[in-house]
């Protein structure tokens, strides 16, 4: 297990630190292939995007079809043919590759900020998320910081999804919500946790937005993604946008 309790990631090397990025979403439900995230460090910046022909991820066991350039700072699954993994997504999942155990930054209570900003269109979406490593199935918790899908923004405002949600985590309850905030998602917003034993506390550009009187107890690893669902968009409007999240720092530290 890592012992990290630091992040202060400004993106000024020519790639990913791989001692704290993972980049590919839960590649142990379908492979590396179709989970790497297309992203690329330019001025500072990490650029995830989805390019047009960007293959479509777990493609035949997903319902919906959907495509993700994602990364994590945490990793683990049983071998091939278990039913060990992350954020199984339907009942009776086997690991279909293997995948190293990893621990990049992996909290457990902190302050946890991201400044990013995205281009999406309405069948897109970006989100920031905490996620229990699962290294036992009930530490599969989630305290979802921000979750914005492109078919809510409006002007200069959109709905972003926060809060927790329990999976298999008997010690949590539900608490979601999608308040209205008044930013414009393509330029540069700080999504932030405080993440208390008792409760966590959602704050956006220093101003608290959600206090859950609930908190998950296990360390969690950070997730970082844009997403892109084809077929909510039947007509191809929007099937040649690439949809983008530029994230400019990720910062984490213990709380004082």
């Amino acid at each position: 297990m890592a012992t990290r309790t630091v992040l202060d990631e400004r993106f000024n090397r020519q790639s990913l630190d791989p001692q704290v990025w993972f980049p590919y979403y839960l590649p142990h439900w379908s492979s590396r292939a179709e989970s790497a995230a297309t992203h690329r460090i330019q001025d500072g910046e990490l650029r995830l995007s989805i390019p047009t022909d960007q293959s479509l991820w777990c493609s035949d066991f997903h319902d919906e079809p959907l495509r993700v350039s994602g990364v994590q700072t945490g990793s683990l699954a049983g071998p091939v043919g278990s039913t060990i993994g992350q954020q199984p997504f339907k009942e009776g999942l086997k690991v279909r590759e293997e995948q190293p155990t990893f621990w990049g930054y992996t909290p457990r209570f902190g302050k946890i900020e991201v400044i990013m900003r995205a281009e999406l269109t309405p069948r897109s979406m970006f989100g920031f998320w905490m996620a229990g490593i699962e290294d036992r199935p009930e530490h599969s918790g989630e305290i979802l910081v921000a979750e914005v899908f492109g078919d809510t923004i409006e002007d200069s405002s959109a709905a972003v999804g926060m809060g927790i949600r329990s999976f298999r985590d008997p010690n949590l309850a539900g608490d979601f919500s999608t308040p209205r905030l008044e930013i414009e998602v393509s330029e540069p917003h700080t999504y932030a946790v405080l993440w208390h034993p008792e409760f966590v506390e959602i704050v956006v550009d220093e101003v608290p937005v959600r206090s859950v009187e609930q908190s998950p107890s296990y360390p969690m690893q950070l997730m970082i993604g844009v997403f892109d669902f084809p077929a909510r968009d039947p007509s191809g409007d929007w099937a040649d946008h690439v949809p983008e999240l530029v994230v400019s720092s990720v910062k984490g530290s213990p709380l004082s």
